[in-house]
């Protein structure tokens, strides 16, 4: 079977969940840019996200918009009463909680949503040849597999059913290597420590990908949607 290539997530969620008339968080939040193409397509659909970059959320605020706002906060420790929200939203972030939190921040993420609330979760799967880049400089092969036990762990505790598991690919572009550099290398969120011999190993690894136009990949993903069972 071949595995389908999805240029937005918005088209997968809306398969699996309302969306119209609902109050969402998203948890690690980044730029988010999903939660934006939601609220401009839902106009009764509000959404919180959270984020502990202080850089990114600075660059959340200075770019308002309807219906959504930015908190700083981690997954971990969510601002927000029981029950506040109807689904949560953790896009390529569950493997960014640090490992020791991150059973405390699915159990936070069922104590705000209400009674059969759900939770989509989606993960990068480390595979591919974008994967194989990355890990030169960022090996998350440790934190993937981890971010996927603590999921099994919250279904296994009871608080947590499995509803649904889609696997896809999604498109990735590069204009050339500086602006993978820039993306990949050096995020706001991280420090990955690049000197000059591993920028010049990495850059030799891209190159045989670029063409006239840019560097095209595919990031095989992992959603799984969970929904809050008590």
């Amino acid at each position: 079977m071949t595995t389908p290539v999805i240029t937005s997530e918005l088209a997968l969620l809306e398969t699996l969940v309302p969306l119209a008339g609902t109050q969402l968080i998203e948890a690690g939040c980044g730029a988010a840019q999903l939660a934006r193409e939601l609220v401009g397509r839902y106009e009764t659909t509000e959404v919180v996200g959270i984020e502990v970059d202080d850089r990114q959320l600075a660059k959340n605020r200075m770019n308002p918009a309807e219906r959504l706002r930015f908190e700083r906060a981690g997954a971990e420790a969510i601002p927000f009463a029981d029950a506040s929200f109807d689904g949560a939203l953790m896009l390529k972030s569950l493997h960014h909680v640090p490992l020791p939190l991150m059973d405390q921040a699915l159990a936070e993420l069922a104590r705000v949503l209400r009674p059969g609330g759900w939770l989509y979760v989606s993960e990068p799967v480390y595979a591919g040849a974008l994967n194989e880049l990355i890990r030169l400089f960022n090996d998350e092969g440790v934190v993937r597999a981890a971010a996927q036990a603590a999921l099994d762990r919250a279904i296994a505790s009871g608080r947590w059913a499995a509803a649904a598991t889609h696997r896809f690919e999604t498109p990735v572009r590069f204009a050339g290597f500086e602006e993978f550099e820039q993306r990949m290398m050096r995020p706001t969120f991280a420090d990955h420590g690049i000197d000059a011999a591993m920028l010049e190993r990495v850059r030799s690894r891209f190159l045989p990908h670029q063409g006239p136009g840019g560097a095209h990949f595919t990031r095989p993903m992992l959603v799984r949607l969970l929904r809050k069972t008590r």
